[in-house]
């Protein structure tokens, strides 16, 4: 009786647990997690900024501000970056097929988010404008959403 009761408790607390974490993220992560790339951490946008030979041609992930509109789909250091036109501060985006079959990209648009995709810094998107180009991206996420709900 005293199994039945312990089994019974972790139960609830597991039912409990993993319906809470699944109400915290109002958008999907499309894709994988870093791991299943060779990517281990986060790349920051600073070091891209300063160093983008360092990062040329390599799958990275990186968390920024993304914006999606006609000839400017870019990933930017800081909202006010965007708001502020300072494309210096900011990435060209593409995404992969994988990721554009599975989801409304522009959902995702005006908002914090994590992507993993191939860097290539000689790509400066429309006009030239940004700092390189965010390639193939291969995960999109929400980053940041499940802090407001708190």
């Amino acid at each position: 009786m005293k199994q039945f009761f312990i089994i019974a408790v972790f139960l609830t607390f597991s039912v409990q647990v993993f319906s809470q974490a699944n109400s915290n993220q109002p958008l999907p992560n499309i894709g994988s997690g870093p791991w299943d790339y060779g990517i281990y951490g986060n790349t920051s946008l600073i070091q891209l900024i300063a160093t983008p030979e360092k990062y040329d041609g390599k799958m990275i992930q990186i968390i920024g501000y993304l914006h999606l509109e006609f000839e400017g789909n870019a990933i930017y250091l800081h909202k006010e970056d965007f708001e502020n036109s300072i494309t210096e501060n900011g990435f060209w985006v593409n995404f992969s097929e994988k990721v554009t079959q599975r989801a409304n990209i522009m959902d995702y648009s005006d908002r914090y988010v994590i992507i993993i995709g191939t860097f290539k810094m000689n790509d400066k998107g429309h006009l030239d404008l940004f700092g390189g180009t965010i390639d193939d991206i291969v995960r999109l996420g929400s980053w940041g959403d499940w802090r407001k709900k708190k």
